[in-house]
């Protein structure tokens, strides 16, 4: 692979991950609002009003944090848009907690790696978020592997 080869496939990389971070702002506040619905027996308006609010906090906070992971050079990521992602949890959560939700149960491996939680909300994958989120996510992943091993080997 010569090198303007490398440097194609680095912009393609870019321009993968300015998608995948504009769908995850995009798909986050009604997600928050999903999110909180679904763990709310009776999500009255000053609840919803709240989740709404959660989500356009989310969509900013965890926005700017994947644009600064994602803008990063592939050799200085330490950790993947999906592990931002999940950190959004603490959105719906603090909502729910607010409104007096009972906190569910959950399996030994989730409150083990998830310990913060305890409505079971992290998403497994991207489509947890959104459907139209799988396939940014893992063309992501696909291209950053390539490009990694394009660079090492």
């Amino acid at each position: 692979m010569t090198d303007s080869d490398l440097h194609a496939a680095e912009q393609q990389l870019a321009e993968i991950a300015r998608v995948l971070a504009e769908g995850i702002v995009q798909a986050l506040p009604g997600w928050v609002v999903a999110a909180v619905a679904s763990r709310s027996h009776d999500m009255d308006a000053e609840t919803r009003q709240a989740a709404e609010a959660a989500g356009t906090a989310a969509a900013a906070d965890i926005g700017g944090d994947l644009a600064r992971l994602l803008a990063a050079d592939i050799d200085d990521q330490q950790e993947n848009p999906l592990a931002v992602l999940r950190r959004a949890v603490l959105y719906p959560t603090e909502v729910l907690i607010d409104a007096g939700a009972v906190p569910v149960e959950r399996d030994d491996f989730a409150v083990e790696q998830f310990p913060d939680d305890v409505y079971d909300l992290t998403p497994v994958s991207f489509a947890d978020i959104h459907p139209d989120l799988q396939s940014p996510g893992l063309t992501w992943g696909a291209a950053k592997a390539f490009v990694h091993r394009r660079r090492h080997r």
